[in-house]
């Protein structure tokens, strides 16, 4: 008798258990059919405009050319254009749509988050995307025009009965360089971010991060000789805001961890007055 008792309460804790995970699981399916549907929607909105956005991202290197009538670039398959856009759309759809996404991300982890937690989150949420867009801006405004000028640099026109070396960029080949570099910058953009979530989870100390500065220098470099093209121009471009990201990181964590001493020591003051 006991023994069935005890099999009964069993299986009612594994149904009690089972029913909030079926909860979860059917909240976070409507939050990813959200994020779906809106993705769908700025990819077919970024599609009737790609043509556009393709030739924003061209003009860094069309400045380049002074207004030369007789610059084209090529496409070397039948299909190379079209995937061109559709990369394009794909691109400018994440990017329109990543504030949806990020808002129905923080609608599902919001529920298990006290409120204090809630408020220290959401701020590190509205500060990615920024620092994205900070980091594609600059390699566009700046890093695009130096690197460009030094890649055209080796053009010629050729020695007496030789032929002129000149640039006729493929589609293709262009948007993946161009996509990689704004990747590559808006992701080193991120560093504050994250190394200051990892202050907040204590994975990390700002003393820590101060010590082993002569290692991230080190790391900044290769990460920046990896993720760009081989050109000191665009390396050096990515490593030095990397640096000073770095910094800034290191100015975060001493601030989040100066807060949670004096959370700490109000804490600690309250429970000696109770």
């Amino acid at each position: 008798m006991t023994d069935s008792i005890s099999s009964d309460d069993e299986e009612a804790q594994q149904e009690e258990t089972r029913a909030p995970l079926i909860d979860h699981l059917i909240e976070l399916r409507q939050r990813l059919l959200y994020s779906l549907v809106a993705l769908i929607a700025c990819f077919l909105v970024s599609y009737t405009f790609s043509e556009e956005i393709f030739g924003f991202l061209v003009k860094p290197l069309a400045d380049q050319f002074d207004g030369d009538s007789n610059r084209r670039m090529i496409y070397t398959s039948l299909t190379e254009t079209f995937f061109t856009y559709i990369k394009v759309s794909f691109f400018a759809a994440l990017f329109l749509s990543f504030p949806i996404i990020a808002n129905q991300l923080y609608k599902f982890i919001a529920p298990g988050l006290y409120n204090n937690e809630k408020g220290a989150f959401l701020p590190y949420l509205v500060a990615s995307p920024v620092l994205f867009f900070l980091g594609g801006a600059m390699v566009y405004f700046f890093i695009f025009p130096l690197a460009w000028g030094f890649f055209l640099s080796f053009e010629t026109q050729g020695a007496a009965g030789g032929l002129p070396i000149q640039l006729e960029a493929k589609v293709g080949e262009y948007l993946s360089l161009v996509m990689k570099l704004i990747f590559a910058f808006g992701l080193f953009f991120q560093m504050p971010v994250a190394l200051t979530l990892c202050a907040r989870a204590g994975l990390v100390s700002a003393d820590t991060l101060a010590r082993k500065r002569k290692y991230a220098v080190v790391i900044v470099f290769v990460c920046a000789a990896v993720l760009t093209p081989p050109d000191i121009i665009s390396q050096i471009g990515l490593a030095i805001p990397g640096l000073v990201l770095y910094e800034i990181s290191i100015i975060m964590a001493r601030m989040v961890e100066r807060k949670r001493a004096e959370r700490d020591a109000e804490n600690e003051k309250a429970d000696k007055d109770d």
